[in-house]
């Protein structure tokens, strides 16, 4: 897994968003630039939940609606931080259902996770024409998100062993402490090559999300090499993506991740 974008991944950044260019799909990260809310929203918040004025949210959305292909159909979830994984239909793409993580294997429908530090993750298999998005933060993590979104899209005709994936902007471990406890919780479920955690204060350790996260993918079937690690710590570059941490755990705005199947 390579931090940053490469040549090989095919990441290319393009403020105000990450685009994640691939046969088959498209797919970016958005971060907190080029929208219209303020304050704490400040200012691409495309969340109708924390707060900002739903005019706001609304001109948001108007702006983020364009990137997709013109018959795309974006599907969001009611986020629980969870391990549950919905197939996702045109047909059911409207539908408000509570879960972490879609599959779905027909052209048009887009997948849409919103976040702010936790892990953003995009999958693709080209070959079989199957898209799947999760959001991962440390509860889904230590439920396995991940492997449960491999075997979804393994539902629908994917093969592990052709999965791309490409992992958002999420924070860092030099930003994520958390206690000691949480932190040993985390490695007694990683696999046993995870980087997972490192020395903090007393009581304390730094976690290292998007590393447990890959690690998971890897030991569901997913190639390391098919990986690529997109954007910055969140709350490092809070100057660019929403972060809770780096609102001191108070208000703030969430960021779009999207990836939809087209022909």
């Amino acid at each position: 897994m390579s931090q940053g974008c490469d040549k090989e991944a095919a990441c290319v950044t393009s403020p105000p968003h990450l685009q994640w260019e691939r046969r088959r799909a498209k797919a970016a990260f958005f971060g907190r630039l080029g929208g219209v809310s303020t304050g704490p929203y400040s200012s691409l918040n495309l969340s109708s939940a924390v707060g900002d004025q739903p005019r706001q949210v609304a001109e948001n959305w108007s702006r983020v609606r364009g990137t997709l292909s013109r018959q795309g159909e974006l599907a969001l979830l009611q986020q629980v931080h969870g391990a549950t994984v919905w197939p996702i239909t045109r047909n059911s793409a409207r539908e408000k259902l509570r879960g972490d993580a879609m599959v779905a294997n027909e052209a048009g429908v887009a997948l849409g996770i919103l976040t702010a530090d936790c892990v953003p993750v995009l999958m693709l298999d080209a070959d079989a024409g199957v898209i799947g998005a999760l959001h991962s933060g440390w509860r889904g993590t230590l439920a396995n998100i991940a492997h449960a979104g491999v075997d979804a899209m393994v539902n629908l005709g994917a093969r592990p062993a052709r999965i791309e994936v490409a992992i958002g902007p999420a924070i860092g471990k030099c930003c994520y402490e958390v206690d000691a406890r949480l932190g040993a919780q985390v490695v007694a479920v990683a696999p046993p090559d995870a980087r997972a955690i490192s020395g903090g204060r007393p009581g304390k350790a730094m976690l290292d999300l998007p590393a447990v996260v890959g690690a998971q993918l890897v030991a569901a079937g997913v190639a390391p090499e098919a990986i690529t690690t997109a954007g910055r710590c969140t709350r490092c570059a809070s100057m660019l993506y929403f972060s809770r941490r780096a609102a001191g755990g108070g208000i703030t705005g969430l960021q779009l991740s999207f990836i939809e199947l087209v022909e």
